[in-house]
């Protein structure tokens, strides 16, 4: 079976590529999104989730914010570590995002203006801050400010997901998460043909 299992630091990621999963993915590829209670919960149960999976031949994809970190490549790396140490390295990626997830929303304000229903923010789009959003040090911070309080991580994310454009190259934390989705998506047809021409 081609399956693509998501490994989600919390319920926002979840919500967010419940929108966005099914417009980059061929729909005979299954979609499991597991969500965790944080960052620590993450990396705690992420090898024996991992080790124990019952599907020899999914793919994984582990997502989880920056936050604090000063270093997101080491974050990456600590995770990579734990994907390889359950026997799972070669069939997993890790995205970082820099520094939160709502970087991606501040990226695309058009969609979220859109599914939040707030006029005016996609005109801020050109203005320095948001046109590079990654650097940005609070995101969600910023994105709360922006919209009076409106935005909510799981909700807001829910309604955003939808309408993010997968072309949006502003953030390269979206950059990377949609060819990280499109990289594992490829792997799982090439077994599929593979095992079909086998069989």
């Amino acid at each position: 079976m081609r399956e693509l299992v998501f490994l989600l630091e919390e319920a926002s990621a979840k919500a967010m590529l419940e929108g966005l999963v099914p417009r980059l993915l061929d729909d005979r590829i299954q979609v499991r999104l597991i969500t965790f209670e944080g960052k620590q919960d993450l990396e705690k149960q992420l090898p024996l989730r991992l080790r124990g999976y019952l599907n020899p031949h999914a793919r994984f994809l582990v997502l989880r914010d920056q936050d604090s970190a000063p270093d997101c490549k080491l974050v990456k790396h600590r995770l990579m570590r734990l994907c390889e140490s359950a026997g799972r390295g070669a069939v997993s990626l890790v995205r970082i995002a820099c520094r939160e997830l709502e970087t991606i929303y501040l990226a695309d304000l058009k969609a979220t203006e859109s599914a939040l229903g707030i006029s005016g923010l996609a005109k801020q789009q050109s203005t320095s801050k948001f046109r590079q959003p990654d650097r940005l040090e609070s995101p969600s911070r910023e994105l709360s400010r922006m919209t009076s309080g409106k935005y909510q991580k799981v909700g807001s994310s829910r309604l955003i997901g939808p309408f993010l454009e997968i072309a949006n190259e502003r953030s390269a934390t979206f950059k990377n998460l949609v060819s990280g989705i499109r990289r594992l998506e490829s792997e799982l047809r090439a077994r599929s043909i593979s095992a079909s021409v086998s069989g």
